[in-house]
């Protein structure tokens, strides 16, 4: 059976992951279970090249089918940013609400709305073949306030105007099927699976 490395240290990521692929003729596998502590450096200016050069890289080192990810929110009145720099925005050691509020600093400006969306690149690299990505995004806008228990990271300010609702007042499984990351996930699955069935 064909392995499959999630090139993650997220244990949620991979759990989440592995749950979506069960269904698929795969041993999904993770760095920590291939022996792999070190990152690679996320030196792309976009969410693509940081997913292919973790997909290449990993997937050089292993051998192994490598799925790997690079994720983020682009707001539109700040010029795109946080972008890439989303996970580390404002520096390091901050927390998730710290980011946030950093964000709602640099909008309060600005005239509303703050269309923003969240971007999801995955790339599936392959050992002598060519890298294959996927990309899917959630428009929607940020608010000036928090709302919501749920998530991580943005979610509590990224408005989904379709739901009336932000990211954090969603149910876990609404999330995910609606988020950029759930819907890139499936479209790399389907893409999988042609990969599999042309072996």
């Amino acid at each position: 059976m064909q392995k499959l490395l999630v090139a993650s240290h997220n244990r949620g990521k991979q759990r989440e992951y592995a749950q979506l692929l069960a269904d698929l003729p795969l041993v999904v596998t993770s760095l920590a279970e291939e022996g792999i502590h070190h990152d690679v450096d996320e030196t792309g200016d976009t969410f693509a090249a940081n997913a292919r050069l973790k997909a290449e890289a990993y997937a050089a080192l292993t051998g192994l089918w490598t799925w790997a990810d690079d994720s983020g929110l682009e707001v539109d009145a700040l010029g795109g940013r946080p972008g890439v720099y989303s996970a580390r925005y404002g520096g390091p050691g901050l927390t998730d609400r710290d980011r946030y509020e950093i964000l709602l600093a640099e909008l309060r400006g600005q005239q509303p709305p703050w269309t923003a969306r969240f971007r999801c690149v995955v790339a599936l690299a392959i050992p002598s073949q060519p890298t294959r990505l996927v990309e899917e995004t959630l428009e929607g806008a940020i608010v000036d306030e928090p709302r919501g228990d749920h998530g991580f990271g943005y979610d509590p300010v990224f408005f989904v105007p379709a739901l009336s609702a932000t990211l954090a007042e969603l149910p876990a499984a609404t999330k995910n099927r609606i988020s950029h990351r759930g819907k890139a996930a499936v479209k790399a699955k389907a893409l999988l699976q042609s990969m599999l069935a042309q072996q």
